[in-house]
């Protein structure tokens, strides 16, 4: 086990990890009693590959069947225990905070995401098969954080009630020409339209969610889907709203992407921008989900954020940190995801399965122990474009 072992003695001081080797041999770090996780290694050559790149060949272990689980553990409790002992604390040194200049210098290169690019990036995750995704979606498919009330809510709850916040934060009127960037399937542009009967335009770089969105808006002759970059927008509009899009714009496109929001916003117009991001500075993507799941993807600081909003003339007339509300979210698609293995591997196969359940359950760890939250931004260009207290987004 030399030299992972010794990393693993120094790191672990929460739980107690055992690993079995190719040789089935019994190793055991432990800083506390519980929770106990048991791993097993099929393949010698792991030893040094973990060791050297953990952040890359674990999942890949994992994917490829020659890293398993003993049961009655999970990947989610392995991650958790992995995770728990690098939690973001001042006196942690293991806890990850953006790693060498060189892995960050690679990542900035990575960020530049030109229109091809950015299409591209977009079909390698969002242009999977519909049916994978309502397996575990709600019935309005919102692929990103749901607001829990509380901790009976279920998903569907929890993401209607992240759509009536939003609504609320755009105080929308029946007049107002709406933006939304990167509709996704079109959920969350058709409930806008029915609370407020809103004109709403999307705009998504992603085909397969597009088929989706325009068949939902078919007979709505105040809703359009488009296939559009944001960058060639031109119109201008009353309210401008993007959820989970901001992560795939990449840092080098921070202030192009602001100044496009302020270009297209009338001079009365209130905008939300709804993103992951990272409470503990700026960092990177790690290369498992850069390569298998988000390629070309970043959770930014708020650090990141607030220059590029700055300089672009908006103010941010509101800001709200949701927490563990993207940890919870996560829990319930990791457990819609665990309860349709078989029609999931059916539908592809069992690494696909694996990979799947390594990125919900990484995910879900990220934002209980890594600094992982999600921002939302109300932006305007004048002060009082909004009321100046908090009460209307209580009614």
């Amino acid at each position: 086990m030399f030299p992972l072992s010794i990393f693993l003695k120094k790191l672990i001081k929460y739980g107690t990890l055992n690993i079995i080797d190719e040789k089935g041999k019994k190793h055991c770090f432990s800083g506390s009693p519980e929770p106990e996780i048991t791993i097993r290694f099929h393949d010698k050559s792991l030893l040094w590959k973990i060791f050297l790149k953990p952040d890359l060949k674990a999942g890949e272990a994992y994917m490829e069947g020659s890293l398993t689980i003993e049961p009655p553990s999970t990947i989610y409790d392995f991650l958790s225990l992995i995770t728990k002992n690098m939690e973001w604390r001042p006196d942690n040194p293991f806890h990850l905070m953006g790693g060498d200049p060189y892995s960050r210098l690679k990542g900035w290169f990575n960020q530049i995401n030109w229109p091809g690019k950015s299409k591209q990036n977009v079909s390698h995750h969002y242009d999977l098969s519909y049916d994978l995704y309502d397996l575990f979606l709600d019935d309005t498919r919102q692929y990103s954080c749901a607001y829990f009330h509380d901790e009976n809510d279920t998903l569907e709850q929890a993401q209607l009630n992240k759509m009536n916040l939003i609504a609320k934060k755009l105080l929308l009127k029946p007049e107002h020409d709406v933006l939304d960037i990167g509709c996704g399937w079109g959920g969350l542009g058709m409930h806008l339209n029915s609370a407020s009967n809103a004109n709403v335009t999307g705009v998504t770089l992603s085909e397969e969610q597009l088929k989706v969105a325009q068949k939902r808006s078919m007979n709505n002759k105040k809703v359009d889907f488009k296939l559009q970059d944001y960058r060639t927008i031109t119109q201008k509009y009353d309210r401008i709203f993007s959820v989970g899009m901001f992560e795939h714009v990449g840092r080098k496109q921070y202030q192009s992407y602001f100044d496009k929001v302020y270009e297209c916003l009338n001079d009365d117009g209130v905008a939300l921008i709804h993103t992951i991001g990272r409470a503990d500075g700026p960092g990177e993507t790690d290369p498992w989900t850069k390569k298998y799941i988000f390629p070309g993807g970043y959770a930014p600081a708020l650090s990141e954020i607030a220059p590029a909003i700055e300089k672009s003339g908006l103010y941010i007339t509101d800001m709200e940190v949701l927490r563990l509300h993207y940890a919870n979210t996560l829990k319930e698609w990791r457990i819609r995801v665990e309860s349709n293995k078989e029609n999931i591997i059916e539908m592809y196969d069992d690494n696909f399965l694996r990979m799947w359940e390594f990125y919900l359950a990484s995910a879900e760890c990220a934002f209980r122990n890594l600094g992982h939250v999600v921002f939302q931004f109300q932006l305007s260009k004048w002060q009082d474009n909004v009321p100046l207290t908090r009460e209307y987004l209580l009614d």
